[in-house]
């Protein structure tokens, strides 16, 4: 499928990652801002939810995931919606140079975090419009954010354009677990137990709700399958989901060479 064919189509197809929740924006296009929002007031708690979600091993699970996915030094990464740079810092500890990786995000709140612990570039913007040229990175990482874009086709078109010739896609991503049992052992943890948790130690109510937020737009997300397809769709090759613990996702692709 050739460049032009693969805009033509995310052109004309549409994919949100899920539907509007009217508990939190009442149209599709109020998303972004109530995203925007939300991660701007709870990015100075961010890296202490995530230990308290995680355990600690977070650090070691990115590592893993990002050394699977084909990650090796002499490579250039571009981690979009990098956060607090949590992907982003993996990346640098197995590539061995800061400036192989490249932080995008569209929320000035979580770059000023990224900083603290980043010396690379760290750039602005959203995965549906990277400010960068065509064929430049050798890897394209997403961590645990891809239920936040708008449209998935225009993502992935934007992700396989920026890529090099036979560069890799790495999306990591908590999914819906399938049994009705861990399902709402999650659930609970997400909008009961962390909330809670959030509430005792930061005091921030945007921290409290990223959390309740971060469980509904997990279980209304579309279906692993669907991901897979609109990577195909998109022009993506060698498309595969790994799955560990039932519930974390690591969706991995390729561009096509010349």
């Amino acid at each position: 499928m050739s460049a032009i064919e693969v805009y033509l189509a995310a052109m004309t197809e549409s994919t949100p990652p899920h539907p509007v929740l009217e508990e939190y924006y009442q149209v599709a296009d109020d998303r972004q801002s109530f995203v925007g929002e939300l991660f701007d007031g709870a990015a100075r708690y961010y890296n202490h939810i995530g230990r308290m979600l995680d355990l600690g091993s977070g650090p070691w699970y990115r590592r893993q995931a990002l050394q699977r996915a084909g990650l090796r030094r002499g490579m250039r990464l571009l981690d979009v919606a990098t956060g607090t740079g949590l992907v982003a810092r993996g990346a640098v500890e197995i590539l061995g140079d800061p400036r192989g990786v490249i932080g995008v995000d569209p929320s000035g709140g979580m770059l000023r975090e990224a900083r603290t612990a980043l010396m690379g570039p760290l750039v602005r913007g959203r995965g549906e419009a990277l400010p960068f040229r065509d064929d430049t990175f050798d890897m394209l990482s997403m961590g645990f954010a891809l239920r936040h874009v708008p449209d998935l086709e225009i993502a992935f078109c934007e992700y396989r354009r920026v890529l090099k010739p036979g560069g890799r896609v790495l999306l990591l991503e908590v999914s819906r677990p399938p049994s009705r049992v861990s399902r709402w052992l999650i659930q609970t943890h997400f909008q009961h137990v962390l909330p809670l948790l959030t509430r005792l130690s930061t005091r921030s109510e945007p921290a409290q709700l990223l959390m309740k937020y971060y469980w509904d737009t997990i279980d209304r997300c579309v279906s692993p399958e669907t991901i897979l397809d609109v990577l195909r769709r998109n022009g993506f090759v060698d498309v595969d989901r790994r799955v560990f613990f039932g519930c974390l996702s690591e969706y991995v692709a390729r561009k096509p060479g010349r």
